[in-house]
């Protein structure tokens, strides 16, 4: 029995809690959430457009077959969210943000904006990454490997250990010291 989309539109949710429940074929349209507590919230086959996340905390959030288009997340938690689960993801932004522990692994979001976020944890493997921003993020302990960042931005961003041999970081802009850490794992000396 197929089951019916719920549509919300133009609304801004306040201090919405749940945990541990399912929202199952909600569409939300240029909503916006306030301070708003989803705790192992799964979210199945719902899609979200132009919508806001404004001081929200979501945690350990499953986003099975959800769409997410012109997402922006402002001075929110959205820690141990397994992106990978989303059928689709495009402009996807993040300001302020405490993003980590987080999946974006072998996913395509070219142009994501993660600026003054706090990434640690975060998995960036085999993603396509490329036009991103990336300024003043910590990206401590996060993963990067076989990523595409070719013309991305990471002035600013600190704490990354990015290889050069296992990246594409073609028109990639960086800022010293911390570009530095590029040298990581290019078996040289450098006093």
């Amino acid at each position: 029995m197929p089951h019916t989309q719920i549509l919300y539109s133009g609304e801004t949710f306040d201090s919405l809690v749940m945990s541990q429940q399912t929202l199952q074929g909600r569409q939300y349209e240029g909503c916006e959430f306030r301070k708003c507590s989803f705790i192992e919230v799964r979210l199945d086959g719902c899609k979200f457009i132009d919508c806001r996340f404004i001081e929200c905390r979501l945690i350990a959030v499953r986003p099975p077959n959800s769409r997410f288009t012109g997402v922006k997340f402002v001075n929110s938690q959205v820690v141990g969210m397994d992106w990978t689960l989303a059928e689709t993801i495009d402009e996807l932004e993040f300001s302020g943000c405490k993003i980590n522990y987080s999946n974006f692994k072998l996913l395509t979001i070219p142009g994501i904006r993660i600026e003054k976020c706090e990434a640690k944890e975060a998995a960036f493997i085999e993603a396509d990454l490329s036009s991103g921003v990336f300024t003043g993020t910590d990206f401590e302990n996060s993963r990067f490997f076989k990523t595409n960042l070719a013309g991305a931005d990471f002035r600013g961003a600190k704490n990354y250990a990015i290889s050069a041999y296992h990246n594409n970081l073609k028109g990639a802009k960086f800022s010293l010291p911390e570009a530095m850490n590029l040298l990581y794992g290019l078996e040289i000396t450098v006093e």
